[in-house]
């Protein structure tokens, strides 16, 4: 029966309706949520043979690199591995136009603010008319969905190996081209350090039981041949580094002596012990005892070692040599950012950065958002690693990945679970041609990315050992990601009254800045769900130290 009011309804229909209704929007909003969390994993690739795709071969035998073994990597790309993309690159990536450069367009707050591999990613609400966000599912099949993005470690483990995968070049520099390189082989002295009996101070050499008798004149210099035998009862002046006479019992110093001139005495104001200012030969070493093992970067210190122990030039592994490549339309190169365009941050950052990492790196190349201008760079780049910024996500002018398929590139690594920079990846262009590694344009996403794969990667090139993990108290509350890690931008601090060290997190660490990491001098690798404070954290080192003594009130 109806009325004016419309159709019957039994009591508490409304109710009932109202809270049906409101389950599934609950539904829908957990639906578009889990899809989301999907985007996360990565759009589907295939996982090639490693064939130039159009690419031309290039001999890499004069540098020595070689890519990682197929068995070595199979492990990991069995977990990182996608169907062929359909012919259209874009045609699994988002229509959004908001969805470029980062995916990490703001600093963690809680929530997911970086799905969909660009700006912020939210569940629609109940009740509006916003379409969940489409499942990135792999060609072909449907019903599943492109594997999510490497843990951190297992990213930074890959990374590592794929440098590794080949022995490394030797090549012999002279000392004065050494400094900065890594020894291919262990340093092994050449002769016995010191090379004969040398006094260690200014003073009288002695033999047997004072007083000394002594005959005046220069005595025994430095730089001299050998000198006769000291006869019993007998002293000679002698200069430090001087060889010492054989048969001498001790060096006394001048200022522990007092010579009787008048008498031709010498007498000891202190008591005299056999041996006393003497360097024995082969003290320091012997003659082809191991003084610093390969992986050893050539400090000034060693090369001193190395030039005492007589060596004129060193063998040494090639620096890895890295070409950077800018994206972006909207970067400036100079003057103040308007009318929607933005400073290049990163072209100045990373070629400082790469070369404290051990590189040699040629200027950095700014492309734009031009695919074809990317493609030519790659295919004509004889360097063994290239660095890209930006254009790594989804967006409608992200070429990377687009790129890297039409070229046939293997792709090692292909999203990381961590804040900032997850939309990083990790690239074998061919079997003999170089890596690369495609950062995140959000500048700290991209410091992210340099410290998850740049850095092992070149480490395994250059033959140097990885940086060992060490962990440091973290002095105050570390919020992080449900899922993923967090790498988080902290300063080292010394303990008060008797306590421990320990490090502070520093303010201004959203993906885009980089007014924290520039007080840093380490970033804190935090697991997903955060640290209490007083809490011990993994410490990534950052290769150099904050000059200025930052105060704690400006950045913490």
């Amino acid at each position: 029966m109806t009325g004016s009011d419309g159709p019957h309804r039994e009591p508490g229909s409304d109710v009932r309706a109202a809270g049906s209704a409101s389950e599934r929007a609950r539904e829908e909003e957990e639906r578009a949520v889990e899809q989301a969390l999907a985007l996360v994993g990565g759009s589907g690739r295939s996982d090639r043979s490693g064939g130039s795709g159009g690419r031309p071969s290039r001999s890499r035998d004069s540098r020595g690199h070689r890519g990682p073994r197929d068995e070595d990597l199979n492990a990991d790309r069995s977990s990182n591995t996608h169907a062929d993309r359909s012919r259209d690159p874009q045609a699994h990536r988002s229509s959004d136009p908001d969805a470029h450069r980062s995916s990490d367009s703001a600093p963690y707050d809680g929530r997911d603010n970086d799905l969909h591999g660009g700006r912020a990613a939210t569940a629609p609400a109940p009740g509006s008319e916003q379409p969940p966000l489409p499942d990135r599912t792999l060609p072909g099949d449907p019903a599943k969905t492109s594997p999510p993005p490497l843990s951190w470690e297992r990213a930074r483990a890959v990374a590592a190996r794929a440098g590794r995968g080949g022995p490394p070049a030797t090549i012999r520099l002279p000392l004065d081209r050494a400094p900065g390189h890594v020894l291919a082989e262990a340093l092994g002295a050449l002769t016995d350090l010191p090379s004969f009996d040398t006094s260690a101070m200014d003073g009288w050499a002695v033999a047997g039981p004072g007083p000394w008798a002594f005959e005046a004149g220069a005595g025994l210099l430095a730089g001299r041949g050998p000198a006769a035998a000291l006869p019993d009862g007998n002293a000679v002046r002698i200069a430090t580094g001087a060889r010492v006479p054989p048969e001498t019992t001790a060096v006394i110093r001048s200022e522990h002596a007092h010579v009787d001139e008048a008498r031709g005495l010498l007498h000891a104001r202190r008591s005299v012990v056999t041996g006393q200012d003497i360097r024995p030969r082969g003290q320091e070493c012997r003659s082809g005892e191991q003084l610093v093992p390969a992986g050893t970067v050539v400090t000034p210190a060693v090369l001193g070692l190395a030039a005492a122990a007589g060596y004129d030039a060193l063998p040494v592994v090639p620096r890895p040599r890295v070409d950077i490549l800018v994206l972006g339309d909207e970067l400036l190169n100079a003057g103040l950012p308007h009318d929607g365009l933005i400073r290049d941050a990163l072209g100045p950052m990373l070629g400082p950065w790469l070369r404290a990492l051990g590189a040699e790196v040629s200027g950095p190349r700014r492309l734009g958002d031009d695919a074809g201008a990317l493609r030519d760079a790659l295919t004509s780049s004889d360097a063994d690693l290239i660095v890209t910024t930006g254009g790594t996500a989804a967006g409608p002018v992200d070429h990377v990945h687009p790129v890297l398929d039409a070229l046939g590139a293997e792709l090692l690594v292909d999203g990381v679970a961590v804040r900032p920079g997850h939309p990083m990846l990790l690239a074998r262009l061919s079997a003999d041609g170089p890596y690369l590694v495609g950062l995140p344009g959000n500048p700290l996403a991209a410091v992210s990315g340099l410290l998850t794969l740049a850095e092992p990667l070149l480490a395994g090139i250059a033959g140097r050992p990885a940086q060992d993990p060490y962990r440091a108290l973290v002095h105050a509350e570390v919020h992080g990601h449900p899922h993923d890690t967090r790498l988080v931008p902290v300063v080292h601090r010394p303990g008060r009254a008797g306590g421990r060290d320990h490090v502070a997190p520093l303010r201004y660490n959203g993906p885009a800045m980089l007014r924290g990491i520039a007080a840093a001098d380490g970033l804190a690798v935090v697991p997903p769900g955060g640290v209490r404070s007083g809490t011990e954290v993994e410490i990534l080192d950052l290769p150099w130290a904050p000059a200025t003594p930052w105060t704690e009130g400006c950045f913490t």
